[in-house]
């Protein structure tokens, strides 16, 4: 077992099953180094766990906790690209999240934390990134949070 493995252990953590594309893109691309992830939303074996809108029907914490799940599913793929060790991850180099919220909610940076920190959580030293946070008044399948990131392999 792995050392990322131990720490998801260690934390309580599982990595869900990797989520189907629900288009025409693939899920994760390698370009040399780097891999590419897909929006990723708070879906578990494609079920859409979180919809709606935070910060009117859907409370801060609830859209903290489909952000990690959003979190989990980015090292599922993650996981998929490395061939299933996750210990090949040299550093998680951006997140980009959106966070379907009503006009006057400020707290999309205090959503997004909660998945900056599972993955930092897991990835040890490789997790730091760089990150935006952002809001949207739609996304796809009326999910409340997506999240795509960059990552750096050996």
């Amino acid at each position: 077992m792995g050392t990322i493995q131990q720490r998801l252990v260690a934390l309580g953590l599982e990595l869900p099953p990797v989520n189907p594309s629900q288009g025409n893109y693939l899920p994760f691309v390698r370009t040399g180094n780097l891999v590419f992830v897909a929006g990723q939303g708070p879906r578990r074996a494609g079920e859409l766990l979180y919809r709606g809108t935070v910060g009117v029907d859907l409370s801060l914490e609830e859209g903290q906790q489909a952000a990690r799940l959003c979190a989990l599913n980015i090292l599922a793929q993650l996981n998929a690209a490395c061939d299933a060790s996750l210990d090949r991850v040299v550093r998680m180099v951006r997140l980009a999240g959106l966070v379907r919220c009503g006009a006057d909610f400020g707290d999309q940076a205090k959503v997004l934390n909660a998945a900056s920190d599972l993955i930092c959580q897991v990835l040890g030293d490789a997790g730091p990134h760089a990150r935006i946070a952002s809001g949207t008044h739609a996304l796809p399948s009326g999910m409340a949070v997506e999240i795509e990131a960059i990552a750096e392999i050996s």
